[in-house]
């Protein structure tokens, strides 16, 4: 079963180094996922999203305003 993953945000640093780890996390436990990286603010405003980076795992959020790191994001893929 494909995850989705989706990270949120405008494209800075720390959104930019969420998104690698996100790849990073999927490529160490090999599973398949849908890496989907938001960068409008409109869009992000439809999820109700004020503080950045935003990590969300099939449409939970598990993350905001930090870099996510990659074994945190292996452990909420593993749920």
């Amino acid at each position: 079963m494909s995850k989705q993953i989706k990270v949120l945000g405008p494209g800075c640093p720390k959104c930019k180094t969420t998104f690698h780890n996100v790849e990073e996390a999927v490529k160490q436990l090999g599973i398949e996922a849908e890496i989907i990286k938001i960068e409008d603010i409109e869009e992000m405003m439809r999820y109700n999203v004020l503080t950045t980076p935003v990590l969300m795992i099939d449409g939970v959020v598990k993350v905001k305003g930090r870099i996510a790191q990659i074994d945190e994001i292996k452990e909420f893929l593993k749920q």
